[in-house]
């Protein structure tokens, strides 16, 4: 009968409301830290509110799990219950979407799948590590004169096909890709300025960028549906059931 008692008073006193989430200073803290690591330097204000927002519906999603009995405290295995019933709820949508579905969503989302412009062009290269301001001015001066242009080797090569704008930034970087908006087609132009030195380009081609039929990108549309169906599912339930949690934050904390 005592220690039936004390096993009462036991439950009483450490009693908590399930639906009541309390986030200590510490955990945003720990977060934030880890965030400033992996980016190299502090978030802005709504870097730190989706922070935040993760871990309160980390943190639901994991007390859901408990109420299904899944698992006990942990924070390695908080993290998987917290998977785990995400995945259950993405998986409850339907698994064949209609093609009428499908062209909605492509209709809704058309800028996903847009071909971008492609450009084949030569050029040369001047590094700035040996004076690539004056001498590709000098070069540019002189190239309509058939003399030899004693550029340097540039590290990916002299010509590139049919590639991106977004290629093109990712190679040459500085903006670079800026001088092929309104590019001319057959003509030397520059000198422009990229992450490695000066550069004169000449354009032998270029394709306009344009919206596929859906029917060529049909299987790439059904792929993206089906993670934004599910992930439409997993904010419902969330959205269903945030408003049963109390949360509880430090307003004065300073981060």
């Amino acid at each position: 009968m005592v220690g039936f008692l004390i096993y009462l008073i036991d439950i009483g006193l450490n009693s908590y409301d399930e639906k009541e989430i309390y986030i200590s200073d510490q955990e945003i803290l720990s977060l934030v830290t880890a965030w400033k690591s992996q980016v190299g330097r502090n978030p802005n204000d709504d870097e730190i509110t989706r922070i935040i927002n993760n871990l309160v519906e980390e943190e639901i999603l994991y007390r859901e799990a408990l109420l299904l009995g899944l698992e006990k405290e942990d924070r390695i295995i908080k993290r998987r219950l917290a998977q785990k019933i995400s995945f259950l709820k993405q998986e409850s949508i339907p698994k064949a979407p209609t093609y009428n579905d499908l062209s909605n969503y492509y209709n809704n989302n058309k800028d996903k799948y847009f071909i971008d412009p492609k450009y084949t062009f030569t050029h040369y290269f001047f590094s700035s590590d040996n004076d690539s301001n004056k001498r590709s001015k000098e070069a540019f001066s002189n190239i309509d004169l058939n003399f030899e242009i004693e550029s340097d080797p540039f590290f990916l090569g002299k010509n590139f096909v049919d590639i991106t704008k977004r290629d093109i930034e990712s190679d040459f970087g500085n903006n670079f890709s800026d001088h092929f908006d309104s590019i001319e087609l057959d003509k030397w132009l520059g000198p422009f300025r990229s992450a490695f030195g000066h550069h004169i380009i000449y354009v032998t081609r270029y394709q306009e960028g344009f919206y596929p039929d859906i029917n060529k990108v049909l299987k790439k549309v059904e792929v993206d549906f089906m993670l934004y169906q599910k992930d439409m599912a997993l904010e419902k339930y969330l959205n269903e059931i945030k408003s049963e949690y109390k949360i509880y934050i430090n307003p004065d904390l300073q981060i």
